[in-house]
């Protein structure tokens, strides 16, 4: 398949990796070039813009940072739709607002291309080892034809009906996520502050009930001091904010959430440490600052 690929970030770079193991052609762009050195070493081509990209390429995929990016990447004047074509079919893997997915479906549809809101699960670890979980949204005759380079990184793909809809099932993730990384964060604090052997604890709670993905992978990135982003933190407080606004739009009230987004918002608006990941909210304690 010839790929286009926009946005080498953390998870698409293992993404994009994953493409080319599987003897893909995949072009890809990045706001920064250097970013993009990690999959060029491998086999990927650079465009210079988006639009360039785009041209001549079967799947256009994107994951970038924020729904302003993706805005910016699909209607810019170097954007992806000024230079589409019929035919293409154009993948967001971006975790996003679903009004914007709904709004890249339409103009898809007016250009004759097939449009898909994919946001996936399952972190750095996840893109790295083609085990992610794929959510999915948009036009079906698109999934179908999708479904074999979705599944080709994936541990799970799920569609969940047209525009918007990927999107809203990547917010009910990201509420359960929010809330288990709450958990693990206060679980790890009142051990270490009752002199527990942590790992021992891990070891044992990793055993029982408690046991969770969050836990299980980061976790351990904590005992070892290990902050790098397998997931941005900034990046959590952008997803969860989106679905308390969905939420309100359905007339719903989700405190957890609420409380979740507070916390998000303290590490990294007001402790300016958005770069790290979202295991760093450890770092709210006196424990772990």
């Amino acid at each position: 398949m010839k790929i286009a690929f926009i946005g080498t970030g953390v998870m698409g770079t293992g993404i994009i990796n994953n493409f080319l193991k599987n003897g893909e052609d995949v072009t890809v762009y990045n706001r920064t070039k250097a970013h993009a050195q990690g999959v060029l070493d491998h086999g990927a081509k650079w465009a210079d813009s988006a639009a360039k990209a785009t041209l001549g390429n079967d799947f256009v995929f994107t994951m970038v940072g924020f729904p302003k990016d993706v805005e910016e990447n699909y209607f810019g004047e170097e954007g992806i739709f000024s230079t589409v074509k019929p035919g293409q079919t154009l993948i967001d893997m971006t975790t996003s607002i679903p009004t914007l997915a709904e709004k890249i479906a339409a103009e898809g549809k007016r250009k004759g291309v097939g449009v898909l809101d994919a946001p996936v699960s399952g972190g750095d670890v996840g893109a790295r080892d083609g085990k992610l979980t794929t959510m999915v949204g948009g036009d079906k005759n698109a999934f179908e034809k999708a479904l074999p380079l979705l599944k080709s990184v994936s541990k799970k793909v799920n569609y969940f009906g047209g525009a918007g809809k990927g999107q809203h099932a990547k917010m009910a993730n990201q509420i359960m996520i929010a809330s288990t990384m709450l958990g693990l964060a206060e679980w790890m604090t009142y051990a270490k502050a009752a002199g527990l052997d942590l790992q021992e604890t891990l070891n044992t709670l990793s055993a029982g009930g408690a046991d969770n993905w969050s836990m299980d992978t980061y976790a351990p990135r904590i005992l070892k001091e290990d902050f790098k982003p397998g997931f941005y933190a900034k990046h959590i407080l952008k997803d969860l904010r989106i679905a308390l606004d969905e939420a309100n739009k359905m007339g719903l009230d989700l405190p957890e959430t609420k409380l979740a987004e507070k916390m998000y918002a303290e590490l990294t608006d007001e402790k300016k440490l958005g770069n790290l990941g979202t295991q760093a909210i450890v770092k709210l304690w006196d424990q772990w600052s």
